[in-house]
């Protein structure tokens, strides 16, 4: 199933839960135009092609206590498939690392991550450059987050 095979119904319940995922089978079915048991085997459609990953609660990171968000540049000293694959490791045992993509431009690699504090981003910067080899890293510390969107702009219009 891809973006072009999902038709209006299904962006609209796609769209829906991104909202509320916790929002009951009816409301998003009054709002798709749907009955209740045609709408729930469109999400179990949805969720089998892989077109819904999960659902989860958003919580604040600050009242956490992880009030530090770092998007940091990482140039690799190499790009074998050996030294990716070490990357990749190192990052997935790592919780503080929230998101990772590869990049074309001036870093291999951009990462966000989470922390507590500058000490504690720190600690994390440490272990990642004991663990796996970087040429560099370039780190930058958000001040104010100033628009958050969990979902992602779905056409719920043209059919």
């Amino acid at each position: 199933m891809t973006a072009t095979t999902l038709d209006l119904i299904d962006r609209k319940i796609v769209s829906a839960l991104m909202q509320d995922a916790t929002q009951p089978i009816g409301r998003i079915a009054d709002q798709v135009g749907l009955s209740q048991t045609p709408c729930w085997k469109r999400i179990q459609k949805l969720e089998a092609a892989g077109v819904l990953t999960g659902r989860v609660a958003i919580a604040d990171p600050a009242k956490l206590g992880l009030g530090l968000t770092v998007f940091a540049g990482v140039e690799a000293p190499d790009h074998s498939p050996e030294w990716r694959a070490g990357f990749e490791r190192a990052l997935a045992a790592m919780p503080e690392v929230r998101e990772v993509y590869r990049m074309a431009g001036i870093y291999d690699y951009l990462l966000q991550i989470i922390a507590r504090d500058v000490g504690a981003f720190d600690e994390f910067y440490k272990r990642l450059t004991t663990v796996v080899k970087v040429k560099s890293c370039s780190s930058l510390f958000v001040l104010e987050r100033l628009k958050a969107t969990p979902g992602y702009p779905v056409d719920t219009v043209t059919r």
